[in-house]
């Protein structure tokens, strides 16, 4: 699975690409928002500190409209995947880079037949938002073994997978378990992997029994 962080925030992307567990980024207009900062110096500077795709959305939401922003901001880096919504406009704007070769990422899914029109539509990612389908009782990992599930089943699809609204480890670990391609985490979520009591508990115990030695390695 490819891991990928979900933020604007460029230290922290700077952070995490450093441990060489980040295999991409993603952005939206919140994010950007957030950040104080114009998306254009913002997505730039992302894709100076990652070599994968860097998710940059349009906030067109007709076709011609996002045709235009797409050509603006795939001209930043050859790593840019543009991202769209999933609408009429933007399946029909999809169609049209992904003839042209640019990498889209097909973004506010929520159900596996607008999943399956993404990849219809040539969709390099599709971006299946777990969490918010939770968060009104719906079951966000469902959704996701569903469109696994179709996409299996027709070789010719070549769409990813790309779990987005994560909001905690249990949901990065559902999403391996049932082959998702790609996980979008926020910063934190993705620094709660490496976190468990017994870790840390047993790195305390070596550490100790290493100073009663009175030992140096260098």
């Amino acid at each position: 699975m490819k891991f990928f962080v979900d933020t604007a925030d460029t230290a922290e992307i700077k952070s995490l690409a450093a441990s060489g567990l980040l295999d991409g980024v993603t952005t939206n207009p919140s994010l950007i928002a957030k950040s104080g900062r114009k998306i254009l110096d913002v997505v730039a500077e992302i894709c100076d500190l990652v070599p994968g795709p860097v998710s940059a959305e349009v906030a067109a939401t007709d076709y011609d409209g996002m045709i235009r922003e797409a050509k603006v901001l795939r001209a930043i880096a050859s790593n840019v995947a543009v991202k769209l919504p999933l609408i009429p406009d933007g399946l029909r704007a999809c169609r049209t880079l992904a003839d042209q070769g640019t990498m889209v990422n097909v973004t506010l899914c929520f159900s596996a037949a607008q999943a399956l029109l993404a990849a219809k539509a040539g969709a390099s990612f599709v971006s299946p938002f777990v969490g918010r389908l939770d968060d009104i009782g719906q079951d966000g990992m469902g959704l996701i073994a569903d469109i696994l599930t179709i996409y299996r089943n027709y070789p010719a699809l070549k769409t990813e997978v790309l779990v987005a609204s994560i909001r905690h480890p249990i949901h990065v670990v559902q999403s391996a378990k049932l082959g998702a391609h790609v996980a979008t985490l926020p910063p934190a979520v993705l620094r709660q992997l490496f976190a468990h009591p017994l870790t840390d508990k047993g790195l305390a115990g070596f550490l100790a029994d290493w100073a009663k030695t009175g030992q140096t390695i260098a």
